[in-house]
């Protein structure tokens, strides 16, 4: 059977992109049997994990792609960046534990969530981005269409879900309840990643319900670590660099009475 079939049964078609390229380099190198061999396997490996990360994005529903690499920590010195590497080894994927990022608009906390997130999908992990905003009208049309249970069960399976937007608009009670429930079922065997705007204090009206914000905050910080981010809006810095505004504003703190892992 010629080499070209061989590589169609076993499905390996990365390879057969490259094979000249792949043999043209080998002789170059003078490589021997051994290494050939590591390249030729190599080469299809780097396909093959190429085309998982990129199916994976398709269903992460990212808005847009961020990386650690392009966030701009000299901007905003509050975070601590041994933190970070140590979010980026996805120890808290494996743990399943939380990550909450609080901050005013504008100062990363998206961008962090996603760029964490991209290193999960990165090492295989099925990640999902969705707001607040989105996941709630989502669940409140499945309970409507008697089919909460299955739409729970949907958003339970990603290793990583982002909730992205919390605090911007107030939830009934029926829609905190709702979130609770996702929350109780993720809690412990997965693990999620919430930007705020709002400090934990006022999550009771978040949730129009303080007891119920304290039962969320207490399922979200047992296993959790939490992001404090004191700085200035992205946005704001480039519309001062292009001077359509002139003096800093005064920087916003949100207070986070649990700065520390739980």
């Amino acid at each position: 059977m010629q080499l070209t079939g061989l590589l169609e049964k076993m499905k390996m078609d990365h390879l057969s992109y490259q094979l000249d390229a792949v043999c043209e380099q080998a002789a170059k190198r003078d490589l021997g049997y051994r290494e050939f061999l590591t390249e030729v396997l190599q080469t299809e490996w780097n396909g093959r994990y190429q085309k998982g990360v990129e199916s994976r994005l398709r269903t992460t529903r990212f808005p847009w792609v961020k990386t650690l690499e392009q966030f701009d920590f000299a901007f905003q010195p509050s975070i601590d960046r041994k933190v970070i590497r140590e979010l980026a080894t996805l120890g808290f994927v494996d743990r399943a534990e939380n990550i909450i990022i609080l901050g005013p608009p504008g100062v990363g906390k998206t961008h962090l969530a996603i760029a964490l997130g991209m290193k999960a999908l990165e090492a295989g992990h099925k990640v999902l981005f969705m707001t607040l905003e989105s996941m709630i009208t989502r669940l409140t049309k499945a309970r409507m269409e008697n089919r909460v249970e299955r739409q729970l069960q949907q958003l339970f399976y990603p290793r990583v879900l982002i909730i992205d937007e919390m605090g911007y608009l107030p939830m009934s009670r029926d829609e905190a309840g709702l979130f609770f429930r996702l929350l109780t079922r993720r809690y412990e065997k997965a693990s999620t990643i919430i930007t705020s705007n709002k400090s934990f204090v006022d999550w009771g009206e978040i949730f129009n319900d303080q007891v119920l914000a304290t039962a969320i905050l207490d399922r979200l910080l047992h296993h959790c670590t939490t992001l404090n981010i004191k700085g200035e809006s992205y946005r704001l810095k480039e519309k001062r660099k292009a001077g359509i505004l002139g003096t800093t504003p005064k920087t916003v703190d949100i207070k986070d009475e649990t700065n520390e892992d739980m």
